[in-house]
């Protein structure tokens, strides 16, 4: 009797272990969908400020590389865009519609990389054709430099939540987070460099190699969707 009631009581406590841990596992999921959705949220408002910001001050300090990185910086939240719908009420899903979603959103991010990287081909050959220089300015310097602070945080963010929960797209967005950093930076050097040594060029350059990542960015995450299907 005793060892039947000991046999009862083990396999009760670990069923209960077993559910506990079920629930909690849930609960992690949750919060990383959520956490999910809210940088998605911060990554569309903060671009569209950064856009809006960048082409007023270009057009009041008269600097076209600012209006093209106000440009950029709308393009950019059409990713972010995607991952909102990908990630609204997520929680309520099921694996068929979470599946589902993925694909999507992992086809409609590899677009975005394209028209994203289509875009900063354009103003980089658009600049080297008419050799425009990037005028200095301290609205851009400190876009630039807000930029290079806040972008890394977010893409460590998005790759984090992205290995959580294994969502491809979230992590192919964090990537389009990366080329914002890259752009940032070739932004903020083009400046300098114009400014202090005259080197005009070194902003359409960077541009130009920004394309290649961009584009190969675009072609691994349309092949993964490929494969998923």
């Amino acid at each position: 009797m005793m060892v039947y009631s000991t046999y009862i009581f083990v396999g009760f406590t670990k069923y209960m272990v077993e559910q506990s841990e079920n629930k909690f596992t849930k609960s992690k999921k949750e919060s990383s969908l959520r956490h999910a959705l809210h940088l998605s949220y911060f990554t569309v408002i903060y671009n569209f400020i950064e856009g809006l910001l960048s082409i007023l001050a270009g057009l009041l300090s008269g600097s076209i590389a600012l209006v093209g990185f106000g440009l950029d910086s709308f393009i950019e939240s059409l990713s972010g865009s995607v991952m909102i719908w990908r990630f609204y009420e997520s929680s309520h899903f099921s694996d068929d519609e979470h599946e589902r979603r993925e694909k999507i959103a992992i086809r409609l991010v590899s677009y975005s990389f394209f028209i994203f990287g289509a875009y900063v081909l354009y103003e980089s050959l658009r600049k080297l054709y008419f050799l425009e220089a990037p005028e200095p300015s301290i609205f851009g310097i400190i876009i630039a430099l807000v930029s290079i602070i806040v972008m890394p945080i977010l893409y460590n963010q998005k790759q984090k939540v992205g290995k959580t929960i294994g969502s491809s797209s979230l992590l192919a967005d964090s990537k389009q987070t990366l080329a914002c950093v890259f752009l940032s930076v070739a932004l903020l050097l083009g400046l300098l460099l114009n400014y202090l040594l005259g080197i005009w060029w070194a902003d359409p350059i960077v541009g130009l190699f920004i394309v290649i990542f961009l584009f190969k960015e675009g072609y691994d995450t349309y092949k993964e969707e490929t494969l998923c299907c």
